[in-house]
C-alpha cells in the first residue's frame, strides 16, 4: 500500500536565501537550512519545502534555473544538499523540493542550443514562432512580470515565448522529449533521497499550438496593474495537453514509494485546475492556488466558498496564506485587529481546513509583511509595478533568530535584503522560552491537529452560522468530531454552538472551557465533541 504520509501534512517552506547565513555573504545558505533542522522538527510540521537552490543567474531568485542537477555556490554544493536531505529524515522531516518546468534561465545549456538555428537537436525544445508580415509578435499574449510574452532573437529571427521574465524562455512541453528530459530531472532528485515536488507555475507549461490571441478579460478580479491583467489566459497557458504530462509525472513518482507532488496554480479559473491536476489516482497528489495568497481580506464567505468547492471527490488540497510569492497574510487581514492576536487567529483557521497546511518561514512567529524602501528592492516584479504592488520582497526579508545580535542573528553581514526592525521584538530567541509567545502557540496548535484524525484527515461539514462567521465539523474515518469556528469580520457577532463541546484550543475569547455566546473580531476556537 502506498505511503499517504502527506495527507494532512503540514509542510514549512524554506526560502533558503532568506533562512540563515552561515558564509558572511549576506545570503542564506543549505547549511543554514541544516543548522535549524532541529528548529523545525520542534515545531511539530511533517515535511519541509525548499525553494529553488539551483544554478541559476537569480534574475527570478533561482526561478530561472540554469542547472536542474546542480546547487548554485551561493547556496552550497551537492554534498551539503545530501547532508540536509540525510539530518532531515533523521529528524523525521520529509524534503520537497521546487522543479520549475514551465521555463528555463536563458543561460540553459538547452536554450543556448536551441536558439543557435532551427534545425539543431533542441531547436523546437522552446516555444518559438515567426513574425506576422509586419515584423511584430505572433500573438497578444502578454508577461506576467511586464510588457509582451514575446522576444525577439536574431540568430533564428524568431520570437520566442516568456511568460515571466525575457530571460526565463518557456519550454515546449508539447515535445515529448522535453518531457524526457525534465522526468530525468526528476529521477535524479528522487535517486538523491527527496520526498516530493512542489511544480512551479505548471499550468503556464502548455500553451496554445495555434497561438490563438487572448480575448480581453471579462471580468476583473482585482484592479489591473500589469497588461497582463487585461486578458483572459485561455490560450497562454492551462491547455488540457497538460494533464498526459501530469500523468507521465505520476508514473515516474509512483516508483518510489510516498512521493508527494504538488502543484502551483495561478489564475483565475484555478480551482477548476487543481481538482484537474489530481483528478483520479493517474494524476498529482494535491494542488494549491492563490485564492488566499491574493485574498486583501479574509472573510467567512471566502472560507465557505473555497472549502465546500472543493468536495471530497475532487481529490486532495493544499492550502497556504503567506508565501514567497505574496504579502504576509496578517498584513493584509489583520485590519483594525492587533497583528499578535489576528496572526494566531489565522494559524488556527489554517490548521483547521481540510487538506495539507502550508507554513511559510517566520509565520510561525507572527511576522508582518516587512517594508522595504524602493531603493532596496530587489524582486523584479515589484520594482517594475511600483508603487501599484506590495511585491515579494516584503514576504522575502530575512528570519529573525536572535534580536540581540547584528542583522537578527541572521547573517554577520549586510543581508540582500534588510531586517524590518518591526521583526526584532519577534526572533526565535525572544520567543523560545516564553510559553505564551506566537512560536509555542504554533506547536501546541501542531500537536493538537497531529493527535486528532478528525483534523488531519476528517470529513468537513458546515454548519448554518450568521454571515460573517464561519464554522465547521470535522469528521474522522471513526467517527471522532472537531467544531471549528472562526469571526473574521470586524465586529462581534451573536452565535453558539450546540452543547456537548469542550474546547481544545481558541484564540481572542477568553479562558472558557466551553463556546461562548459570540465571537468578538478574530474570535475563534477547536472544540472536541464531549
Amino acid at each position: 500500500m502506498a505511503d499517504t504520509w502527506w495527507r494532512g501534512a503540514v509542510i514549512y517552506q524554506i526560502y533558503p536565501r532568506s533562512f540563515l547565513d552561515t558564509t558572511g555573504d549576506g545570503i542564506g545558505d543549505l547549511r543554514g537550512c541544516i543548522e535549524k533542522l532541529g528548529y523545525i522538527a520542534s515545531l511539530g510540521v511533517d515535511a519541509i519545502w525548499l525553494s529553488p537552490f539551483f544554478t541559476s543567474p537569480m534574475d527570478d531568485f533561482g526561478y530561472d534555473v540554469a542547472d536542474y542537477r546542480d546547487v548554485d555556490p551561493m547556496f552550497g554544493s551537492l554534498a551539503d544538499f545530501d547532508e540536509l536531505v540525510e539530518k532531515a529524515h533523521g529528524h523525521g522531516l520529509k524534503v520537497i523540493i521546487d522543479q520549475v518546468y514551465s521555463h528555463t534561465s536563458d543561460e540553459h545549456a538547452w536554450f543556448r542550443e536551441s536558439r543557435q538555428s532551427r534545425d539543431n537537436d533542441k531547436a523546437d525544445w522552446y516555444v518559438w514562432a515567426d513574425p506576422k508580415p509586419d515584423g511584430s509578435p505572433p500573438n497578444n499574449w502578454q508577461s506576467v512580470f511586464g510588457g509582451v510574452a514575446w522576444e525577439w532573437d536574431a540568430r533564428r529571427r524568431q520570437y520566442y515565448l516568456h511568460n515571466f521574465l525575457k530571460s526565463q524562455p518557456d519550454l515546449n512541453l508539447h515535445n515529448p522529449v522535453v518531457q524526457d528530459a525534465l522526468l530525468d530531472v526528476a529521477r535524479y532528485w528522487l535517486d538523491r533521497g527527496v520526498d516530493g515536488f512542489r511544480l512551479d507555475a505548471l499550468n503556464f507549461g502548455m500553451h496554445d499550438r495555434q497561438l490563438r490571441d487572448n480575448p480581453p478579460a471579462r471580468v476583473f478580479h482585482r484592479p489591473p496593474t500589469r497588461p497582463f491583467d487585461f486578458q483572459d489566459h485561455i490560450f497562454s497557458k492551462s491547455q488540457p495537453e497538460i494533464t498526459g504530462f501530469l500523468e507521465r509525472i505520476r508514473t515516474l513518482t509512483d516508483e518510489y514509494n510516498g512521493v508527494f507532488t504538488v502543484a502551483e496554480i495561478g489564475g483565475d479559473d484555478s480551482l477548476a485546475e487543481m481538482k484537474m491536476f489530481t483528478e483520479g489516482e493517474t494524476r498529482l497528489n494535491s494542488a494549491y492556488s492563490f485564492e488566499y495568497l491574493y485574498a486583501k481580506s479574509l472573510s467567512a464567505e471566502l472560507v465557505r466558498t473555497k472549502t465546500r468547492d472543493w468536495r471530497e471527490g475532487d481529490g486532495w488540497p493544499s492550502w497556504a496564506f503567506s508565501n514567497h510569492d505574496a504579502p504576509r497574510a496578517v498584513s493584509r487581514w489583520a485590519g483594525t485587529v492587533p497583528v499578535e492576536d489576528y496572526a494566531r487567529f489565522a494559524m488556527l483557521l489554517l490548521m483547521s481546513l481540510r487538506g495539507n497546511a502550508f507554513l511559510y518561514q517566520g509565520e510561525e512567529l507572527g511576522l508582518v509583511q516587512a517594508d522595504v524602501p524602493f531603493e532596496k528592492l530587489q524582486d523584479p516584479e515589484a520594482i517594475t509595478n511600483w508603487p501599484e504592488t506590495l511585491g515579494r520582497d516584503g514576504a522575502r526579508t530575512p528570519v529573525p533568530w536572535d534580536s540581540a545580535r547584528p542583522h537578527a542573528g541572521f547573517s554577520s553581514a549586510e543581508p540582500w535584503l534588510p531586517v524590518d526592525p518591526a521583526h526584532v521584538p519577534c526572533a526565535v530567541n525572544e520567543q523560545d522560552t516564553n510559553q505564551d509567545s506566537m512560536l509555542n502557540f504554533t506547536r501546541r496548535l501542531i500537536a493538537l491537529r497531529k493527535m486528532a484524525p478528525a483534523l488531519l484527515h476528517g470529513s468537513i461539514r458546515f454548519l448554518e452560522t450568521p454571515g460573517a462567521i464561519v464554522a465547521f465539523i470535522r469528521t474522522s474515518h471513526c467517527g471522532d468530531e472537531m467544531l471549528c469556528a472562526f469571526n473574521p469580520s470586524e465586529k462581534t457577532v451573536e452565535w453558539q454552538a450546540c452543547d456537548g463541546w469542550t474546547i481544545e484550543m481558541a484564540v481572542n475569547i477568553g479562558d472558557g472551557t466551553h463556546p461562548p455566546q459570540q465571537l468578538p473580531p478574530a474570535g475563534g476556537f477547536i472544540a472536541r465533541r464531549g
